[in-house]
């Protein structure tokens, strides 16, 4: 008891300090991107900044009752969070709030409440579980099975809830699984099945298919000894052919019109010069003026406050989705540099000290909350510059929201816990 008294003071500051600089660099920046020009007053507690404000102090409080909870806890619990998460994601069909055609939220009356947030933690919780439990062993094709189960279960129900950007978090935790011992030609393979989604979607089905066939016909010609050549073969076709299928199908008939003009815009696949200037004043439009906006910046940006493009309102969602188009005008390439910055070392900081467990369900814990940042971080910023398709999916600790916050808040200091208690014995 003396020595988990002497570790708990003991947390990683450095951790600590660069959640607090971004989540106080987005409560400034929610405020330049909310006011368009009108007069300041910080003591009105209904405009966004503020709001975010208290959204940040409700999360130190969870920052601290994450840290005086036993270790032991987190690990005993971590099945029945990840059942009663579902469960609560479940009940959105029946009690949820659709908000911009996604059914994700609860209203709680005056808090909508996200609970595809809460369930990245609680799944990290599990697949950590599961993987250090000494009975698994991710060579089993069963226990592989399982632990693709835990993923997946979430990853369905969200997307039915028509919230695919929330969902597609979820895939980084092969990552997670990668490092843990898993065949890395899982990973292999979600590389492939992307890039065969993507040439499906630029050309078609038929074309893609038949250019998936000639680097698969290559490979066994290539390959000497083999058991069971043609049948892994027509395995490897047949999952090639379901593959351009089923994007070619989902993608004209189960997305919506907005999801599908968002990967027009990002595949450049619209040809008709009618829709594409109807595309610029709608989808294009987001985008083109959160570069604008990021452009305009220079090198050390306009000023605090003094963005004109963000004053004056022209990037829609510039306080959530888009806040970094507001870094970059008002803070300009040093300060967005500056902000890469902290989050490259936090995610190398967190990995870093995932590697100094001496318990794997720390470790996975670990990798897995540096995972889902990573993606987050990564879409999302792509999203602004349009490297990457828009998604919706927050910048962590910055963009405007109650939800993310609180959750990425827990989710980070989980694992500040499990670290300030890694030298004790479990």
């Amino acid at each position: 008891m003396i020595n988990q008294r002497k570790n708990f003071v003991k947390p990683d500051w450095l951790i600590i300090t660069i959640y607090i600089l971004l989540a106080g660099f987005g409560i400034g920046n929610i405020l330049s991107s909310s006011i368009s020009g009108e007069e300041i007053s910080l003591f009105q507690f209904d405009n966004l900044y503020s709001k975010q404000l208290v959204f940040f102090m409700v999360s130190l409080l969870f920052a601290f009752l994450v840290m005086t909870i036993e270790v032991k806890f987190y690990e005993r619990f971590a099945s029945i969070f990840y059942l009663i998460s579902i469960v609560i994601l479940l009940g959105l069909f029946v009690f949820g709030k659709r908000v911009n055609g996604a059914l994700s939220w609860y209203d709680l009356g005056g808090f909508n409440l996200q609970p595809s947030e809460f369930v990245k933690i609680t799944v990290a919780l599990a697949i950590s579980k599961y993987i250090s439990d000494f009975q698994t062993n991710l060579k089993k094709t069963i226990d592989q099975f399982w632990l693709f189960l835990i993923i997946l279960i979430p990853v369905v129900i969200i997307i039915l809830q028509n919230d695919t950007g929330s969902s597609i978090v979820f895939f980084c935790l092969f990552i997670v699984f990668y490092r843990e011992g898993i065949s890395q030609k899982y990973l292999l393979s979600i590389l492939a099945i992307s890039i065969l989604a993507v040439f499906t979607l630029k050309f078609s089905a038929l074309h893609s298919f038949l250019f998936s066939l000639i680097p698969t016909i290559l490979f066994f010609f290539t390959k000497r000894k083999m058991n069971n050549k043609i049948l892994k073969g027509f395995a490897i076709s047949s999952l090639c052919l379901l593959t351009c299928f089923f994007v070619d199908y989902g993608y004209k008939n189960i997305l919506r019109t907005h999801q599908q003009n968002y990967i027009k815009v990002w595949l450049n696949l619209e040809k008709d010069p009618a829709k594409i200037k109807k595309m610029e004043r709608t989808v294009l439009y987001n985008l083109n003026e959160s570069k604008k906006a990021i452009s305009s910046g220079g090198v050390v940006g306009k000023g605090y406050m003094k963005g004109t493009r963000t004053m004056g309102n022209f990037v829609p969602a510039q306080h959530s989705d888009y806040i970094f188009s507001t870094i970059g005008e008002e803070w300009g390439f040093v300060g967005s540099t500056f902000i890469i910055i902290l989050y490259c070392i936090l995610i190398y900081r967190i990995v870093y000290l995932s590697e100094q467990q001496k318990n794997k369900f720390s470790r996975v814990y670990g990798y897995s909350t540096a995972s889902i940042l990573f993606i987050h971080f990564c879409v999302n910023i792509g999203m602004v510059l349009g490297l990457t398709p828009t998604i919706g999916i927050p910048l962590p600790f910055l963009s405007y929201g109650g939800s993310s916050l609180i959750a990425f808040t827990i989710l980070l200091f989980i694992f500040i816990r499990f670290d300030a208690n890694k030298i004790n014995e479990w």
